[in-house]
């Protein structure tokens, strides 16, 4: 996961291609601690070496706000100096001769805000050390190739204190004098520093053994604060599913007698893969019934997956160097969308969990492609780390990884994982080490054919554009489709190489919907009714044979590749792929462009959004059809009646309006309520009982679309003065025995902006005053909720004098101020600028505490520059308010002064 470096430190553009190895290795680490939040002593014994493979060096390790007590070579004192943060030691010993070097310090863990290093959080230590967080506990090699064996002492008050947790396995503990004992724990596995992880506090312990396959038992704990308990049995759960999984599907077992969740809620981020001690935000840790929704059930069996899947794909194989950072990110991404997938019982559930990633890389990643922070997957320069932990390093990268899966069958990605940790298994290695293992268990695949032009896809921005064009000759019975890639130009890339595209392809016919059986000219044999094309070249086609009439074309099935295919479908023909296509996302991909289509229409009018714009008659019976279908599942109907996001429609556009875009997405919402008000009112009471709760695919997915249904039926009131519906989601808010129920009727009352949403909101706070994360919905959603007459911001401004609200805890600043800027265009960019200078006071105030939540923060205008007026000059100035600060971090600089680059 990820960390911030000193904000402080000059800026220092890093590039990839002045990587060189390290002048010296570190062999061995003993770290002792003598925990205190006013002064924790460090003291560090180190074994060195000289690296022969390097020119002789003076060793230089990072630090960053340590005071400095003494430093000893061979037991003895020693020259050395401090410089750029750095410490720097000349007179070292000659040769390739081991040598040790004690380094003592003190740092002070309770003024940390930036929640990196060494710091307190309710009263207890946490770490977190990636990407360069442990420079701030003590003075070394901060960077991923250097692996060490780590043996941690922690000493500390036992009545303050009493769980001390490191790395690995726990060797000894002791009582000692003073009231305060201590633990020495030693990983047996060599690791970089950023894998380091302590943690020290008042905690209660859940835990349970599982065994492996090998029949060797392991240990598994988590660790919540007193009173949490009761909150912690999904994601051990979570946890078991996630050991099995490993082994059953890569043979990849448990290495440690024991495996430990800790759970806190001052995390930058959403958990960290420390080496047997993964450090986790509350909110991917804590869940029960009646405070955590199905969403939140399910992100934390995803997260829970992830992180453990890193115990292999990130620490037993770590990257080089921090450009590399997809190696471990994207792989484990993918790995954890799979482990979701095989998890559901059911095809149509494993389809929705597709969707719902792509849905998040399209409307994340895809403009992230085509804004100022645009990057490849592997970067080829930064000057903050922490801001390349990115949806594209992520998310893109996990597709990636996906294209290697499809290009050469799900066995044979099996083949490369083993092959990959037969080579590097304990190393530190590149994104290229993984293509060439998977590629060379597989030596016929077109990945091991076409493998040095497929790694384009680590190193060029943007996301690739398909022009699709298709002939059909009646006469010969052949259909042709063409396809020219192309890639938009961005920073630092003018010119672009064709990319390695796996295209997923079907054909319906026009008339029965049928799925065509595919015969490609030039094959030998019938490809059933779906096939591969793999295409490599700028221009080329694909012609299939023996086709009665002109078919209606399903592309890029399962979304083969991360790409925007631009085929000229008419509306008759994305109704038959609604209605027919056994592929579920191309099925909700075409309700999706009939929706899109409709709502860049009625933007591109000169008229005010009405019911003479927005949906047509087809579509809302198109939508009916869905929303009674018999055997669809309640999941994929949720996904295909969600309207396309105001910031997904304002991808498409050249210029924004963000107002024009909120109005007129605003009207097909309530198109969708009033015109299918029955079906609705069907849809509610089919769905809205699902018996004792269970956070399963399918009863979440019913309740999903109950929900849905609820918040149509409070709009269409709002419309036509029917106090029943809005009655009976404040009675459901009241009577609900689960989150999910409860807060989908409180916000189905506040997004329609009914008067009884101000007493729910009231009673809400009153059950949840004591639940964090309950409050952080809480926060969300009166700041994420649709705007009408200005009236959000007004209402984000009070919230932030709450009693409850508490701007350095990022989850609760998060909640809130991210929330109003980053997630509800229509109530951020008003004409008269406020939400922008909104925006600029809190990325400067928040920067002054915690630089990596403000650099967050700070993207929120990324695309400035495609607004139109007034919005792109107010913009601007925001912008430039915020360059303008001279002690500004490097990590939100570099930010604002790319958004703001020509």
């Amino acid at each position: 996961m990820l960390q911030l470096r000193d904000s402080s430190a000059p800026a220092h553009l890093v590039r990839r291609a002045d990587y060189t190895a390290p002048a010296f290795w570190i062999d061995t680490v003993h770290l002792t601690f003598d925990l205190d939040p006013a002064k924790t002593r460090v003291l560090n014994q180190m074994t060195l070496r000289r690296n022969p493979d390097v020119p002789a060096a003076a060793l230089r390790l990072d630090g960053d706000e340590l005071n400095l007590a003494r430093v000893l070579v061979n037991g003895a004192g020693t020259s050395f100096k401090l410089d750029a943060g750095q410490l720097v030691l000349e007179n070292l010993p000659e040769g390739n001769e081991p040598f040790t070097l004690e380094i003592f310090t003190t740092c002070t863990p309770a003024k940390n805000t930036k929640l990196m290093g060494l710091y307190v959080s309710n009263d207890s230590f946490f770490t977190q050390c990636e990407a360069e967080g442990f420079r701030r506990i003590t003075y070394f090699l901060d960077r991923p190739d250097v692996m060490a064996m780590f043996t941690v002492t922690l000493r500390a008050d036992k009545e303050k204190y009493p769980v001390l947790l490191s790395n690995g396995n726990l060797l000894e503990s002791a009582t000692l004098e003073d009231g305060r004992h201590s633990a020495t724990w030693v990983d047996p596995f060599k690791k970089p520093c950023y894998l380091f992880a302590l943690v020290a506090g008042m905690l209660v312990c859940r835990q349970q053994q599982v065994v492996s396959r090998s029949g060797k038992p392991h240990l598994l704990q988590v660790y919540v604060r007193p009173g949490d308990m009761d909150k912690t049995e999904h994601a051990m759960q979570s946890l078991i599913k996630s050991v099995i999984w490993d082994e059953a599907r890569f043979g990849l077992a448990l290495d440690l007698e024991r495996f430990m969740i800790v759970a806190t809620s001052d995390f930058n981020m959403g958990a960290m893969e420390n080496k047997g001690l993964n450090v986790f935000n509350t909110k991917y840790v804590l869940a029960n019934q009646a405070t955590a929704t199905d969403v939140d059930f399910a992100n934390i069996e995803s997260v829970v997956g992830h992180e453990y899947f890193h115990n292999w794909t990130g620490n037993r194989i770590t990257c080089r160097d921090w450009f590399q950072l997809s190696l471990k990110e994207g792989l484990t991404v993918f790995r954890d969308q799979e482990f979701s997938m095989d998890l559901c019982a059911e095809a149509s559930a494993r389809a929705v969990k597709r969707i719902e990633d792509v849905r998040v890389l399209r409307t994340v990643q895809f403009p992230e492609d085509a804004g100022p922070m645009a990057h490849p997957v592997r970067p080829d320069s930064y000057v903050e780390i922490n801001n390349f932990y990115t949806v594209t390093i992520y998310e893109k990268g996990a597709e990636v990884v996906r294209m290697m899966q499809t290009l050469v069958g799900r066995d044979g990605f099996a083949k490369g994982m083993t092959l990959y940790f037969a080579r590097h298994d304990g190393n530190a290695v590149t994104c290229d080490d993984f293509a060439q293992a998977v590629a060379d268990a597989n030596p016929e695949s077109p990945l091991a054919q076409q493998l040095p032009q497929f790694k384009r896809w680590y190193s060029q921005a943007g996301t690739p554009h398909l022009a699709v064009t298709s002939h059909f000759d009646a006469a010969a019975q052949t259909y042709t489709l063409n396809f020219v890639q192309s890639c938009p130009v961005t920073p630092g890339q003018e010119a672009k190489e064709p990319f390695v595209i796996p295209i997923s392809l079907g054909l319906l016919g026009a008339a029965s919907g049928a799925a065509q059986p595919l015969r490609v000219q030039g094959g030998c044999q019938s490809v059933g009714d779906s096939h591969l094309f793999v295409m490599s070249q700028a221009q080329e086609s694909i012609t299939f044979e023996q086709v009665p009439e002109e078919p209606v074309p399903s592309i890029l099935r399962g979304f083969s590749a991360p790409v925007v295919v631009d085929y000229a479908y008419t509306d008759a023909q994305l109704l038959t792929l609604l209605a027919n296509d056994p592929d579920p996302f191309n099925r909700w991909e075409a309700g999706q462009r009939l929706a899109l289509q409709s709502a860049i229409k009625s933007i591109a009018s000169s008229a005010i959004p009405s019911s003479a714009t927005g949906l047509n008659d087809a579509y809302i019976a198109a939508m009916r059809t869905v929303l009674r279908h018999p055997t669809l599942d309640a999941a994929f109907k949720e996904l295909v009646l969600t309207l396309p996001s105001e910031t997904y429609i304002a991808d498409q556009l050249e210029v924004i309006d963000p107002q024009r875009i909120h109005a007129v997405r605003e009207r097909m919402r309530e198109q969708l309520a009033t015109a299918l008000l029955e079906d609705w009112q069907w849809a509610y009471t089919a769905h809205c009982q699902n018996g004792a709760y269970q956070p399963d695919t399918l009863s979440s997915g019913r309740r999903a679309l109950a929900g849905m249904a609820l918040g149509y039926l409070c709009l269409a009131a709002r419309h036509t003065a029917d106090a029943v519906w809005p009655g009976k989601a404040y009675q459901r808010f009241k009577d609900a025995d689960n989150m999910t129920d409860r807060f989908n009727a409180l916000s189905a009352l506040v997004q329609s902006a009914h008067p009884l949403s101000t007493p729910a909101l009231a009673r809400f706070h009153s059950l949840f005053q004591h639940e964090e994360l309950v409050l952080d919905k809480w926060f969300a959603l009166q700041a994420g909720c649709t705007d009408r007459a200005g009236e959000v911001l007004p209402a984000v401004r009070q919230l932030l004098k709450h009693p409850n609200f508490n701007l350095r805890n990022p989850n609760r600043a998060r909640s809130l101020i991210f929330s109003y800027c980053s997630a509800n265009p229509g109530a951020f960019h008003r004409t008269d600028a406020a939400g922008y200078v909104f925006w600029s006071d809190h990325v400067l105030e928040l920067d002054a505490i915690n630089p990596q939540v403000a650099a967050r923060l700070a993207r929120a205008l990324d695309r400035w520059k495609k607004l139109a007026e007034p919005y792109r000059q107010a913009a601007r100035e925001a912008l430039q308010r915020v360059t303008a600060k001279a002690d500004l971090s490097n990590d939100v600089r570099e930010v604002v002064s790319r958004a703001l680059a020509d």
